[in-house]
């Protein structure tokens, strides 16, 4: 069973990178995806020196795999437990 996890990385620059450098960056992560079963990325947010991934995965471990084949630190990596939106409300009893 795979686990979503948000993957913070510490990437000095890219808020400032191109479309055609993120498109070589994204290109890169695919790559390492292809050589690790058990790890899919979902999307990132790009904000100042940072990145934030959503990934989803069988273990840190494999995050920790993808980190390393890529070249992409990943500096802190949490384990999402729950997902909440404006719709939750709508299930809570009050």
């Amino acid at each position: 069973m795979l686990k979503r996890y948000v993957i913070e990385r510490d990437l000095p620059g890219v808020g400032g990178m191109s479309n055609t450098d993120l498109g070589g960056a994204a290109k890169t992560s695919n790559a390492a995806l292809d050589e690790i079963p058990g790890v899919q990325w979902e999307h990132s947010y790009v904000a100042g020196d940072k990145t934030f991934c959503i990934y989803l995965a069988e273990s840190e471990e494999r995050i920790q795999e993808h980190a390393a084949k890529s070249g992409f630190p990943a500096n802190v990596v949490t384990e999402v437990l729950t997902i909440i939106d404006p719709t939750t409300e709508l299930y809570c009893s009050a």
